[in-house]
């Protein structure tokens, strides 16, 4: 008996992957049939996607990157791209096509489009990135991970939240030890790929410290291969324990254990924080697309979950003096813990892959969500 064949398509950032990874690893327990396209960058992040998901990489190309030359082939390389998915999707017809972002999904969202085969996208952000606002008007379903997302006008979309790996799910509303006068532990988090400024600016407010704090703490610090050495020399000088390292494959087991979470506010980094339930100091990206990592922090920030500082005013004293409120104040970080889980879904993998379902005609139950 044939199962039922979904494509995913996300592009190259665990912003876009780690959902991606979650709803594989839903449909695939559901029994069907699961393909992942990207490219070479998201192929990094394909380790944990459950062994049985294909992984099939895909021509395309962005306009962010390269000289003139490459810029003027972008055209030309992304409808390759959708050609050769074309034929691909005709030889083996998917039951649904599901695009997370990034210029890589554009093969398998157009392919689908042009052969008129169920797709929706799920957009993380609180902002339609550039691929997603291109096809939120050429699918049947926008699935929004933040909430309130903006839309083009007639759009409407669905609000599952942002699924969140197994991994993170298991640690859902893990018990939360406030900071107090025992070991302790920060986790700094800049995204997929790191943030210099966090590793300009934290070590310093962390050292700065009391020191009847800083013996009882311990810093895992995710910082750029090129800000590794420095960081870590920092802390080390300044008798701080710390682990630094470019990639955390262990985040879930370190964001449990930690009094409190320094991180950006990508839309996954924002899910893990909540679903797990910890306190936080975020400082959105201030290039991002939109502002969008301001309008992810919006929900967690208004609820009394974290504190948002942004770039333009993230200094090593203003740090400081926020690691102390929270630090020093366990009650307080107690209810930030809590206000975390309040706005944490973490059925989202499960409500986006009844969405699916929907979708695909498998299912004539809706999940229950917001519309907008």
């Amino acid at each position: 008996m044939r199962k039922p064949y979904l494509i995913i398509a996300a592009g190259g950032t665990g912003g876009h992957m780690f959902p991606a990874q979650a709803l594989a690893e839903v449909m695939l327990r559901r029994g069907w049939r699961v393909k992942l396209s990207t490219d070479a960058r998201g192929a990094r992040y394909t380790g944990g996607f459950p062994h049985s998901t294909e992984i099939e990489q895909v021509a395309s190309a962005t306009f962010a990157r390269g000289g003139l030359l490459t810029k003027a082939l972008v055209p030309v390389r992304v409808l390759g791209g959708v050609l050769s998915m074309s034929w691909r999707m005709l030889r083996d017809r998917p039951d649904a096509v599901v695009g997370f972002g990034g210029y890589p999904s554009i093969p398998a969202l157009g392919a689908a489009w042009l052969l008129r085969r169920p797709r929706m996208i799920h957009e993380q952000n609180g902002v339609l990135g550039r691929v997603n606002a291109i096809f939120s008007k050429r699918v049947d379903h926008v699935a929004c991970g933040t909430w309130p997302t903006t839309l083009p006008e007639g759009v409407n979309g669905i609000h599952v939240g942002n699924p969140v790996r197994l991994a993170i799910k298991d640690r859902a509303g893990a018990a939360y030890i406030s900071p107090g006068d025992y070991p302790m532990s920060i986790l700094v988090i800049g995204g997929s790929q790191g943030a210099r400024i966090l590793s300009d600016v934290v070590p310093p407010a962390i050292a700065s410290l009391p020191l009847e704090t800083l013996q009882h703490l311990r810093v895992s610090h995710q910082a750029r291969d090129e800000d590794g050495d420095r960081v870590a020399s920092y802390y080390a000088e300044q008798g701080v324990n710390a682990d630094v390292q470019p990639f955390f494959n262990d985040v879930p087991n370190r964001m449990t254990e930690a009094q409190l979470v320094i991180s950006r506010s990508g839309a996954s980094s924002v899910a893990d924080i909540s679903v797990i339930g910890r306190p936080s100091i975020l400082v959105p990206f201030a290039a991002a697309t939109g502002d969008h990592q301001t309008a992810n922090a919006r929900g967690l920030v208004e609820a009394g979950a974290a504190i948002c500082i942004p770039e333009s005013k993230l200094t090593v004293d203003s740090l400081a003096q926020q690691l102390t409120l929270v630090l020093q104040n366990p009650a307080a970080a107690l209810r930030m813990s809590q206000a975390a889980l309040a706005q944490a879904k973490p059925e989202a993998a499960q409500d986006l892959a009844d969405l699916v379902e929907v979708l695909a005609g498998h299912s004539s139950q809706p999940p229950e969500g917001q519309d907008a």
